[in-house]
């Protein structure tokens, strides 16, 4: 069983890595967003990135830094299966999933235009935004001191492998083959 999980800026092509590894390599896939989505409706919320920040960092304030990454976790770990996760957005998720096995993370990464381009042209329900709002989103979980809020820049710095998504969907997923032949030969450190 592998785990792999990713970390990733908005746009840089998360959701492709994960599609690539279902079909490619047969992964089953589990998502923070999904749970996240469950928990904002019980809360009678309206489902947008504001609130998924504030879901998820209240439910990291109340359960600890590494609740969400830790209830997927054991989620995975109990099919079995080799499992895609996305997407870790705090340095206490990753603390909390260093010490389990197998925990791969893996960082993606793009230039902020060419990511701004690809969000509004996906136009999702979480996307219509303009490129101000844009990178102020991006600023605002770019970095913190708090364990339990977003910190992509100290995530990816941590990610065991990074890919720069800036060129075709081809040299891409040669990318992602090139990570998955050093994974698949990782031993545990147990």
């Amino acid at each position: 069983m592998l785990i792999i999980w990713i970390t990733w800026t908005l746009g840089a092509g998360k959701w492709t890595v994960v599609e690539y590894l279902i079909q490619k390599y047969g992964f089953k896939h589990l998502s923070v967003r999904a749970f996240l989505i469950e928990k904002i409706l019980e809360r009678g919320m309206e489902n947008n990135r504001d609130s998924m920040v504030l879901v998820a960092n209240d439910l990291r304030e109340k359960f600890g830094p590494g609740y969400i990454a830790s209830e997927l976790y054991e989620k995975a770990a109990k099919t079995g299966e080799n499992t895609i996760i996305e997407s870790i957005r705090t340095v206490g998720e990753i603390t909390t999933l260093k010490a389990k096995w197998p925990f791969v993370l893996l960082a993606v990464d793009a230039d902020p235009s060419i990511r701004y381009e690809r969000i509004t042209s996906r136009a999702s329900e979480t996307d219509h935004l303009d490129y101000t709002t844009f990178i102020a989103n991006e600023e605002r979980e770019m970095t913190s001191d708090d364990p339990n809020k977003q910190n992509l820049q100290a995530c990816i710095s941590m990610a065991d492998y990074t890919i720069l998504n800036n060129g075709s969907l081809e040299e891409f997923h040669s990318k992602v083959d090139d990570i998955m032949k050093q994974i698949t030969t990782m031993k545990s450190p147990l």
